[in-house]
């Protein structure tokens, strides 16, 4: 937030106050003893003359807000300076709007306190006018102020109040804020000085931009002694006094991008000790390590704002959550939008609906009109249609009479017709008779005279094949002799093979047999070489044995060692194959 802002805050509750009858307008003198303090306090020079020159048309009545404004802004705020004490100006502002506003009488807290609570008010408004603080600026400094004051926060409690403020209101003026904290609502089983030790804290936080103060041990530049001292840390330095109560101040170190904090070892007998490295050097040591470790953390924090150029984490947190609200106000006011151009197409269809339902009304009752004339139109011709099936009826039982009588002739008619037709038919039948009876007496002929012809033929035909059997039955019983005689070779032929193939079996079962027993004569053999190998291999150590020389591979077949080899028993199946063939 700007200085100028600010300082408006402030300076609208003083000119609020002056407006007895809350009309919006305050007399020129009052604006001159306003105007002549905010001077004052804000060390900027009095120009009287320029007040009147600002208002000289207007000399016998009341002056506006918002003529007050620009003589404000041009001989006032665009010449001030923070070269003024801010404290004064809001104290200034507040003696002027608390006579007129505040009831000290139903508060548990001081007029100090409130004073307090007030300037915490205007860090937290809104920057619209009334000034207004809303619900969680609200419940921001109740935490705050809880854990100021030690005590536990109570969701509860402050969701009931939240929603008695929601269903009357959702924001707090500053004087109902003060009512609402010096009423204890918030702040049950604390006592007074508890409730007043917790604003101070977050005044001190919020306003006075006071990050940490304590009490810690300083060593001194002369004398280098160690002293206690009461250190207190903002944004750009810190400052050191003799007590807590702020009334002496011992000096400043002054913070900037280039400072250092570093922790040191314990000497002289000091522990905890740390060193601020700024325009001087400043040895300090906390009363334990954890002060220690706040304190560095605290200071790094404050070189690393400023050499960033942010603000203090209060301020910087409060404009984050300005601008979170700023967010979600327009995402509602779009929303509203929308919801807007939904409801407006929505009324618009509702028009299109209306009208589509009109028109459909009109289309029923023309419908229902001329469902009555077709009606009415049915039931004409349905009467129309009686009275000709009527006379249909009474026109067809007189052409039935006249069928009836006609048909009676007609059957007689039909009757002798259907007898001149058979009388025609039976002549018909033996005309027909007589003409088939013809064909086939001349077809009996020619058939004769056929079969005499094929007779003569056959007989010819015949005697030729048995000339021809006769011959072949002479030849075919020469080749039977010669086939049988073929045969029978065949047959000797085949037991010939035979008789040799089981000759062969025989003489392969003989040479197993033998090779049987060569192989277990070699076998003993060889056991007994081994024995006497052994032997004489005890007996002389190193004498050493002529053993056989290695033996060719002997052809062993499916017949039994060395019978015939694979060709020789495949010629000879051939052989006898083709032997079988021929027989």
């Amino acid at each position: 937030m700007a200085l100028r802002d600010e300082l408006l805050k402030s300076i609208w509750h003083a000119f609020t106050a002056l407006d007895v009858d809350r009309s919006g307008k305050v007399s020129k003198s009052q604006l001159k003893v306003l105007s002549h303090n905010l001077c004052t306090v804000m060390k900027i020079p009095h120009d009287p003359v320029a007040l009147e020159e600002h208002f000289k048309d207007d000399d016998e009545g009341p002056v506006s807000n918002q003529g007050y404004m620009p003589y404000l802004n041009k001989f006032i705020l665009d010449k001030v300076s923070d070269n003024f004490d801010q404290q004064d100006f809001n104290r200034m502002c507040w003696t002027l709007c608390s006579r007129k506003n505040l009831d000290q009488s139903k508060l548990i807290i001081s007029n100090d306190d409130a004073f307090k609570v007030w300037c915490i008010f205007n860090f937290l408004a809104e920057d619209r006018y009334p000034l207004v603080i809303i619900t969680e600026e609200i419940e921001y400094f109740l935490r705050k102020l809880t854990d100021a004051m030690g005590g536990s926060w109570v969701e509860e409690r402050f969701e009931d109040y939240r929603l008695h403020l929601n269903a009357r209101q959702q924001n707090l003026s500053v004087w109902e804020l003060i009512g609402l904290v010096g009423s204890g609502h918030f702040s049950k089983g604390m006592d007074r000085q508890s409730l007043s030790m917790g604003i101070n804290e977050v005044y001190q936080e919020l306003i006075l931009d006071v990050l940490k103060q304590g009490y810690m041990m300083k060593k001194g530049h002369k004398r280098k002694n160690w002293t206690e001292r009461w250190f207190v840390l903002k944004p750009s330095s810190i400052s050191y006094y003799v007590g807590e109560d702020l009334v002496e101040k011992k000096g400043d170190i002054q913070l900037d991008g280039s400072c250092c904090v570093e922790a040191m070892q314990d000497k002289e007998g000091k522990k905890c000790l740390f060193l601020i490295k700024s325009q001087k050097s400043f040895e300090i040591s906390a009363s334990d390590k954890k002060k220690k470790q706040e304190w560095i953390q605290a200071i790094q924090t404050c070189v690393t704002l400023l050499r960033q150029g942010r603000p203090a984490p209060h301020r910087e947190a409060r404009q984050k959550r300005r601008e979170q609200r700023l967010k979600q106000q327009a995402e509602q006011e779009e929303l509203e939008l929308r919801m807007k151009e939904l409801q407006m197409a929505n009324e618009a269809k509702q028009v299109e609906l209306e009208n589509m339902r009109k028109v459909l009304e009109e289309a029923t009752a023309n419908a229902a009109e001329e469902e009555q004339r077709r009606l009415q139109t049915q039931t004409e011709l349905q009467d129309r249609y009686r009275m000709d099936l009527e006379r249909e009826k009474m026109v067809r039982l007189q052409m039935e009479e006249q069928v009836a009588q006609k048909s009676t002739e007609l059957e007689q008619y039909l009757q002798r017709v259907r007898e001149l037709e058979d009388m025609y038919r039976q002549l018909e039948d033996a005309l027909e008779d007589e003409r088939r009876a013809r064909q086939d007496e001349e077809e009996v002929r020619r058939l004769q005279a056929r079969l005499l012809e094929e007779e003569s033929s056959k007989r010819a035909e015949l005697e030729q094949v048995h000339l021809r059997q006769q011959k072949a039955i002479s030849e075919t019983e020469a080749e039977k002799e010669e086939l049988q005689r073929e045969r029978r070779e065949k047959e000797e032929a085949l037991e010939e093979a035979m008789r040799q193939l089981e000759g062969l079996e025989e003489e392969r079962k003989g040479a197993l047999e033998q090779y049987q027993m060569v192989m277990k004569k070699l076998e003993d053999a060889t056991n007994n070489t081994k024995t006497w190998k052994h032997k004489v291999a005890k007996q002389e150590g190193l004498l050493r044995l002529i053993q056989p020389g290695a033996k060719g591979q002997r052809l062993i077949t499916n017949w039994g060692p060395a019978a015939f080899s694979d060709a020789e028993l495949s010629l000879r199946e051939k052989k006898w194959q083709e032997m079988k063939s021929q027989d």
